[in-house]
This record gives C-alpha cells, sequence and structure tokens, in this order.
C-alpha cells in the first residue's frame, strides 16, 4: 500500500469522499489516505491527525515526499484536537479502529465537528457502537458497506447530520446491509451465530447458576435476531 494504491478498505473509505472535501484523517499513520485523496483531486485539503509520534513523523516524510505540504497539513494530536477551527474542515474519515475506540475520539472533541457534513468511518470491531452513538448525535447513515480483506472483515459507515431511528437488529447488523445482505454480511453473522451456539452449549453443560442461565438467555435472544435476517 502506498499514496496512489490504498488497500481495499482505505479504497473504499476514499470512494464515500465528495469531491472537493476538506479532510481530517484521524489516525492517518503514513497519511496514505489524505495523500491518495489530493492526488486524485478528491479533496481539495486535508489535515492528517496522529497521536503517536512515530506515525507521525511517517505522515510527515510521506506528505513532504509526495511535494503536498502546501496542501495537507499534518499534526500530533490526540484525536480530533487535530482539527482546528481555521481548516473549515467537512469530512472526517476515522479508519482502522474499534468502534467503541471511534466513538470516544467524537465524542472527546465534539466542538472539532462543527462545520463537518459527513464522516466515513471505518471500525475494525463493534460497529455497533457507532450507530448507537450516531442516534443519540443527530448523525444519520448515508450507507454502509462490508468488505473482506485478507480474511478480515470491516465494515464502512458514512453518515451525515439527521435524525435516524434504528431497531435492535439494525443497531446491531446495519440496516442497510439487512437491506441488501451482501455474501460477506451473510458469512460473518453466520460465524457470530456459530460462536454463540457453542458458548449456549458450554453454558448448558456448566453449572446452573443466575449469571449462568441470563448469559444463555441473552444468546438466545441474539441468535434468533441474527438469523431471522440472514436466513
Amino acid at each position: 500500500m502506498n499514496a496512489q494504491k490504498l488497500s481495499k478498505r482505505l479504497e473504499m473509505v476514499a470512494s464515500f469522499v465528495p469531491t472537493g472535501a476538506v479532510v481530517a484523517d484521524i489516525g492517518s499513520d503514513h497519511a496514505y489516505l489524505p495523500c491518495y485523496l489530493v492526488h486524485k483531486g478528491i479533496a481539495s485539503r486535508a489535515v492528517a491527525g496522529e497521536v503517536v509520534k512515530g506515525p507521525y513523523e511517517s505522515a510527515v516524510r510521506q506528505v513532504r515526499t509526495e511535494g503536498l505540504t502546501n496542501q495537507i497539513t499534518v499534526r500530533m494530536a490526540n484525536g480530533l484536537a487535530a482539527v482546528e477551527e481555521a481548516d473549515h474542515i467537512d469530512t472526517v474519515t476515522i479508519a482502522g479502529m474499534g468502534g467503541p475506540l471511534i466513538v470516544s475520539i467524537l465524542e472527546k472533541h465534539p466542538q472539532a465537528l462543527k462545520s463537518v457534513t459527513r464522516l466515513i468511518l471505518q471500525p475494525n470491531i463493534h460497529a455497533k457502537a457507532i450507530r448507537e452513538w450516531a442516534m443519540r448525535n443527530r448523525w444519520a447513515l448515508q450507507d454502509e458497506v462490508i468488505l473482506e480483506e485478507d480474511g478480515k472483515v470491516y465494515e464502512v459507515l458514512v453518515l451525515q447530520r439527521g435524525q435516524m431511528d434504528l431497531s435492535q437488529a439494525e443497531i446491531l447488523l446495519g440496516p442497510k446491509l439487512i437491506a441488501t445482505k451482501p455474501a460477506v454480511f451473510v458469512e460473518k453473522w453466520s460465524r457470530e451465530v456459530a460462536n454463540w451456539q457453542r458458548v449456549q452449549q458450554a453454558i448448558e453443560k456448566a453449572e446452573k447458576t443466575a449469571d449462568n442461565e441470563a448469559k444463555h438467555a441473552e444468546l438466545a435472544q441474539l441468535v434468533d435476531m441474527v438469523q431471522e435476517v440472514i436466513l
């Protein structure tokens, strides 16, 4: 992967960035995504934010190597603290982290989202946390994609400002993904159901306690909810 050729998951993130956008890429690592977006004429300007010194220095070198120092600013900062009001950021990308960590980044500096109209979030796990946050904070799902790369499954969630009410199944699985049921989606949740059923069987063989019975009932509810969607 480099600034000209992104990984499959980052290409998917890039595909949702509006033309002419001013982008903040949080947790930018080597700044490959901002460099790609500017090279392709998708983003007009970008901020690459990185909290760790090594990746920050890599991003600075990458931007310099690509000759993009006039269009991409690299800042060492914690999450959205990398965004300044004068940047006029309208699109934020956060990729390659767990859903709860992405939510904590969004919640820590809410003022940084003041001018933002689109969030493109790629959680490695627990996308549910992002959907819950979106409902609480008046963001609505514009699109959702699920893909597999190198044996791992990733989701990309695209949010724009608006009201959204989701059922429990939609919070867990994603309303757009439920509607389309791509093969990767069905495979992922079939594996989850199989895991939950194994845990149920183990609980059934274990000592009967209130906690075990509650866990068994919770898993049964999840299995029923997911199977209703994927079968």
